[in-house]
């Protein structure tokens, strides 16, 4: 049976987090500005607001909901996470208010199917106590999204990993506590077959952060995406997470369930755009009318629409899928495709939003240009659209059968033969 509803206990838990967001949370976002500032434990006055506001979040017992009740959770499913995450998109400090801000989101669930006791103990706890931050370090200067390339090495020597590489765009590795770091530890075989996750406190010597890049737009000072130099780095033997070859398989474990998050989030910030063409729409006068009285704004709004609630639905029917039992392995074109909707729809919404703002739009004294900068990094992180687009077409591909002979199977000339044939005698 089809049910497009949801639950009312749920529903009021939802009622509960759009006014929290909207009333608590989206001011710190102007007081506090940028990607970096909610993982910044060291700003003080930003803790000091921010803290009383997680507490509340676990009173309500809406912190870290992707996780199981045994590691503080609710251990929702993907849908009711989905739906969270639609809200949570609308303010930059909110998945950290909530428990659910990548990549510790990410690193937390890795851990915990992962980890060992001992790593668990020193490094999960404090990260679901939202105590400290974390930093995933996978991207290189030279590959890109392409992990066939990596060169970073961690090679065994007695009772120790010695690491020795680079790596790019690692994000928050100036707030974070540890470091989880993929690197190739058997040359001699594919890389996703020789490649390891290892725990490394940040301040382990010989992790060098050669400098921090900032998104374009970002307050000076404020840059949090680190390129690192790993430079004779060791780590005892117990260090590597998970076991030594399989990162890839640790790697997809936190992949699957993120994107749909990004996906909702993404769902939350074109409302936000749509909400402000809207009001422009009936606020601004042009040529003897308000601007919504224009066709060619209402197509702008009329697309605008159509496009988030096609893209809602669609990452709604992923998280269901996930939740029904389905792996990332026969999950993956679902996933994929809300990946690549996410960064165009996103874009098309923010640019028809900045367009009809004029100047302001484009102004630092409206949002719209910096959301159409995280359009764009939509497009890219956790793997670019050509990618994704790339994983659709080859599953697509995999259960196609060609046909026997030179036309297609729905040639109709063919079609009108055989469908004679079927019925001679009866038409």
């Amino acid at each position: 049976m089809w049910d497009f509803s949801t639950d009312p206990e749920f529903q009021l838990k939802l009622d509960w987090i759009a006014k929290f967001v909207r009333e608590e949370i989206e001011p710190l976002d102007r007081l506090f500005p940028g990607m970096g500032a909610p993982y910044d434990m060291e700003n003080t006055k930003a803790r000091a607001i921010a803290r009383p506001l997680m507490e509340e979040v676990k009173r309500q017992g809406l912190w870290a909901c992707h996780l199981g009740p045994d590691l503080g959770g609710q251990g929702y499913g993907q849908l009711k996470l989905a739906l969270m995450n639609e809200i949570l998109g609308r303010a930059q400090w909110a998945p950290t208010i909530f428990g659910t801000a990548a990549p510790d989101t990410g690193n937390a669930e890795i851990l915990a199917m992962f980890g060992t006791e001992e790593q668990k103990k020193r490094y999960l706890q404090p990260l679901l106590n939202g105590e400290i931050v974390s930093c995933y370090s996978m991207t290189e200067p030279q590959g890109g999204a392409d992990p066939g390339v990596f060169t970073c090495r961690a090679v065994r020597e007695g009772e120790e990993w010695v690491i020795n590489g680079e790596k790019w765009y690692s994000s928050n590795a100036r707030y974070a506590e540890f470091i989880i770091v993929m690197c190739v530890t058997n040359p001699e075989v594919p890389v996703i077959k020789g490649a390891s996750m290892f725990l490394l406190p940040k301040n382990t010597p010989g992790v060098n952060i050669v400098r921090n890049s900032g998104v374009h737009g970002e307050p000076p000072n404020n840059e949090s995406h680190a390129y690192i130099r790993y430079e004779n780095v060791r780590l005892p033997a117990d260090a590597l997470l998970g076991e030594e070859g399989k990162g890839f398989a640790v790697a997809q474990a936190r992949l699957g369930g993120g994107r749909v998050h990004h996906a909702m989030r993404t769902v939350g910030e074109c409302t936000m755009a749509l909400e402000m063409m809207v009001e422009r729409a009936v606020s601004r006068q042009t040529k003897g009318s308000r601007l919504g009285d224009k066709q060619f704004i209402q197509g702008y709004l009329a697309d605008s629409w159509i496009e988030l609630q096609q893209f809602r639905l669609q990452v709604l029917h992923t998280a269901w899928l996930i939740d029904q039992g389905h792996d990332y392995k026969s999950n993956r074109a679902s996933i994929a495709g809300i990946k690549v909707a996410a960064a165009k729809v996103f874009h098309d919404i923010a640019q028809r939003a900045v367009q009809m703002h004029g100047s302001m739009g484009v102004s630092d004294e409206m949002p719209l240009a910096n959301l159409l900068i995280r359009a764009a990094m939509i497009g890219i992180m956790d793997g670019p659209t050509e990618v994704h687009k790339m994983t659709i077409a080859k599953d697509l591909l995999r259960t196609a059968k060609p046909v026997a002979g030179p036309l297609p199977s729905a040639n109709l000339i063919a079609r009108t033969a055989a469908a004679r044939a079927k019925y001679a005698g009866r038409y």
